[in-house]
């Protein structure tokens, strides 16, 4: 049984199913659990392929990018401060207005973000959306070509289209067999089997570690994590504690992605019911199967391996379980 349990009072209150893979840059499988094979999107995961442009168009030199604001155009932020400012700069640095942005408005996630803004009397814009750091890279690159700026975010869209080109590259896939749909924030989204995502990461990780351009998408990730994700966010307390192992990528509805450059590996990690909560810590558990984490490692991370249950009153009333039979991949 591969699960992440939520248990109170010693009894197990909800389960959430996982699935897994780890494969390396040829495709082949080294091991999996739950359903390999299922049909998954990327989400938020397929950020670092969708910045690759950038690096490989020459946007970053053009503009001159730094290697946060880098890291920026792969992640799903929090919207503290940091987060808001690079997405700015980078629309500074490219000579484009902010009200281009084509993702929707929402409040911060953060919530101490979130409440600086009301105490301010401000409503969030798109600048705060999770996504808004993609989205000023997005237009950097359309900036850049000379592209339309209107529509950027639509599939027949000369940038979306690179972008696709930029899919079936890593997944090896023809643009056919991609299936497309439209995220969260409004550009283009794409699935491929869970085991073909796992492997267009190990193949991303073993160009990054030939210090191809995808390596600057990496470094910049695992140097600038808090870019990546913000406070208390798994996918920063995770490329911090690994530091440069591995890098990792969040995707909505219980997705993750990530590689190991220095084996050549790549990993994916879906929960069919979307839940965020047992995906990260499957996570942590993945990666302690695979060599990345030790004991030390997981004491550090204890709070994303085995959360607490918290209750109003501020007290631990549970704790999520990861039960996952890792055995293959710890043989492997």
């Amino acid at each position: 049984m591969n699960v992440v349990d939520v248990v109170r009072g010693g009894v197990v209150e909800s389960r959430h199913e996982v699935s897994a893979v780890v494969a390396d840059d040829t495709g082949r499988v080294i091991a999996s659990i739950g359903e390999p094979r299922a049909l998954t999107f990327y989400r938020s995961a397929a950020k670092p392929m969708q910045a690759l442009p950038l690096v490989e168009d020459g946007v970053v030199a053009r503009f001159g990018l730094d290697e946060s604001e880098l890291a920026l155009c792969c992640a799903s932020h929090e919207g503290e401060a940091r987060h808001v400012e690079g997405a700015r700069s980078i629309l500074a640095k490219a000579g484009v207005s902010e009200d281009r942005l084509a993702c929707g408005a929402h409040p911060p996630y953060s919530a101490s973000a979130a409440a600086a803004l009301v105490a301010e009397g401000r409503s969030p814009g798109r600048i705060h959306n999770n996504c808004s750091g993609k989205h000023a890279g997005m237009l950097a690159m359309a900036q850049m070509h000379g592209w339309p700026l209107d529509g950027y975010h639509e599939i027949d869209h000369p940038l979306q289209q690179r972008v696709w080109d930029e899919m079936s590259r890593w997944t090896e896939l023809t643009r056919a067999e991609i299936p497309v749909a439209v995220d969260g924030c409004g550009v283009p989204c794409f699935a491929a089997p869970l085991d073909t995502i796992a492997a267009s990461f190990a193949r991303f990780s073993a160009a990054a570690f030939r210090d191809e351009p995808a390596g600057q998408i990496v470094r910049a990730m695992t140097a600038h994590a808090f870019m990546v994700g913000g406070t208390a966010r798994a996918c920063t307390d995770v490329m911090d504690r690994a530091a440069g192992r591995a890098f990792v990528k969040l995707g909505a509805e219980g997705v993750y992605g990530g590689g190991i450059p220095s084996e050549s590996i790549g990993f994916a990690l879906k929960v069919p019911d979307g839940g965020r909560r047992a995906v990260e810590v499957a996570l942590v558990h993945l990666l302690r199967a695979i060599g990345v984490f030790g004991d030390d490692d997981m004491a550090s991370l204890e709070g994303h391996a085995n959360p607490p249950v918290m209750n109003t009153r501020g007290e631990v009333v549970g704790e999520l379980r990861a039960r996952l039979d890792l055995t293959a991949i710890v043989e492997a």
